[in-house]
């Protein structure tokens, strides 16, 4: 592993954890493993940093959502709940956390939103056979809602919100 994926994965879980303005740069080069010099080297600002994280983080999310129903994006949310945890969305709370006043994460969660917005109108169009931006709207509710439930309510959120889209997919296809 290269020190700048080193780094990056470090930076996730500090982050991801404790929030972006909780988390120093010394707490990174702790993490890291690397001196504060290295560190800037490969990282330059903090708010840089954080933008490369939310992009591998982007990245690896987006990657489970090519899906092809409704379901299955609500089960790749399930899986993604499971395996990184039950913190809320790291887009949100680092934009939360900033004001939308740094460029680079404003940026960055922009992005992600805006791609996975489009990903669920493409899903949300291959199930039914038909552009429905209502439903696509309702879907996206639902599954960020069952993100930030899953904070206090656990994964059990996930599948309440999965039942509910199962509901609204029937009704549109009938």
């Amino acid at each position: 592993m290269d020190l700048t994926t080193k780094l990056t994965a470090a930076a996730e879980r500090l982050f991801d954890r404790h929030g972006y303005m909780a988390t120093g740069m010394d707490r990174l080069t702790e993490a890291a493993g690397m001196s504060s010099r290295t560190l800037y080297k490969h990282a330059g600002s903090k708010a840089q940093l954080m933008a490369r994280v939310l992009s591998e983080r982007d990245r690896r999310f987006m990657a489970r959502l090519e899906v092809q129903t409704v379901d299955a994006l609500f089960a790749a949310l399930e899986d993604w709940v499971r395996v990184e945890g039950t913190r809320g969305c790291l887009f949100l709370r680092s934009r939360a956390e900033t004001g939308g006043d740094t460029p680079e994460i404003a940026e960055a969660v922009a992005a992600h939103k805006a791609a996975f917005h489009q990903r669920i109108v493409e899903v949300v169009a291959a199930e039914l056979g038909r552009q429905d931006p209502v439903l696509a709207e309702q879907v996206l509710v639902l599954l960020e809602g069952a993100t930030h439930a899953a904070i206090y309510r656990g994964a059990d959120a996930v599948s309440a919100a999965r039942a509910a889209a199962a509901i609204l997919i029937e009704r549109a296809q009938s």
